[in-house]
């Protein structure tokens, strides 16, 4: 695949969740991070997640797992505050700790038996180091001085020189990409971009409850969908992730959107097939980590996050992306429920 001259994402959403496929299990998450405090406050971070069965036939859904969290960080990303349903013992050694890939390293160390038993709750504490980094941008569309704001918390630091910092981080922001140009600008306006809703209107059980919340607000949303599919052998895997922030006017808009396809080997657990699908992404070269997401054919799924580590790492993958493929890494766990 040339992935430098893949075709643009569509900019538009996906979302609502498809209806809940018969004989399957579904994971939702979400992350919600508001200012209760206004920007100079500490964020407020919510996570949710469910994991629901819906069987074959006529039965009754029922709920398998359900996980929450609440956290207050600072501006640098500190933690000054976690709860947690379950509360795993150690949790409150985090507090202090900045989120980024070392609250990974510690989390790792404080909770590895839900790492082990795949619980929702490790997947969205997992996901606060992404959330706490990409959701200022929420207050890019309340405050289009934001950047000149940022300037002035900095001390009179020009923000954008800090551009070089970021360059090589990922596929999107290597040298001389739109992201890491002085003056480089988004591929598209806002107005194209609309997050829509993750709920179904047809299928009112298929999303967790959602908070309501006024403000500035940022949110990222994942969907897992695992179903068994015997003829071929294999599990199907259905997958969503999107970053979205509040709308003034009302509504949301989106910034980061993937859908990701895989099929895996029932019996080895190894991927026979990764389909990702750009839908709303922040510059015009984000969409070319796609092609080398089939580096990851033949390896195993419960492998799956050090195997992107290695495989995806900085200009070779798409950090997003990234996040949506290790999130696969609990799929396992997820189909040996499925046969409950």
């Amino acid at each position: 695949m040339d992935t430098q001259t893949l075709p643009p994402p569509p900019r538009c959403t996906a979302n609502p969740a498809p209806i809940r496929p018969s004989g399957s299990i579904r994971r939702t998450t979400s992350i919600d991070v508001s200012w209760p405090d206004g920007i100079d406050g500490e964020r407020l971070f919510i996570g949710t997640a469910r994991d629901l069965a819906t069987p074959s036939g006529t039965g009754e859904a029922r709920v398998l797992a359900e996980a929450r969290f609440e956290a207050r960080l600072t501006d640098d990303k500190t933690i000054t505050a976690i709860s947690a349903e379950p509360s795993p013992p150690g949790l409150s050694r985090v507090v202090g700790a900045r989120a980024g890939g070392h609250l990974r390293m510690q989390l790792r160390e404080i909770i590895p038996e839900l790492i082990q038993q795949g619980h929702p709750l490790y997947l969205i504490l997992d996901d606060l180091s992404g959330s706490a980094l990409v959701s200022t941008f929420a207050w890019l569309q309340w405050h289009p001085d934001h950047v000149e704001l940022l300037r002035q918390r900095l001390g009179g630091e020009d923000p954008m020189a800090r551009l070089s910092q970021r360059i090589d981080i990922c596929w999107g922001l290597q040298e001389g990409n739109t992201g890491v140009r002085p003056g480089g600008s988004r591929q598209h306006g806002v107005a194209d971009a609309a997050a829509g809703d993750l709920r179904n209107p047809l299928d009112p059980q298929g999303w967790h409850a959602l908070p309501n919340g006024h403000g500035p607000g940022f949110r990222r949303a994942r969907r897992i969908d695992v179903m068994r599919d015997e003829a071929a052998g294999a599990l199907r895997i259905d997958s969503a992730f999107q970053d979205s922030a509040a709308m003034p006017e009302g509504g949301r808009i989106a910034v980061h959107e993937y859908l990701l396809r895989a099929a895996v080997n029932l019996a080895s657990q190894e991927v026979l097939s990764i389909e990702p699908e750009a839908r709303i992404l922040p510059f015009p070269e984000c969409p070319g980590a796609i092609g080398n997401t089939q580096r990851l054919l033949g390896r195993r799924l419960g492998d799956i996050r050090d195997d992107v580590l290695e495989r995806l790492r900085g200009p070779d993958g798409c950090t997003h992306l990234n996040d949506a493929l290790r999130a696969l890494a609990d799929v396992p766990r997820l189909a040996a429920m499925l046969t409950a």
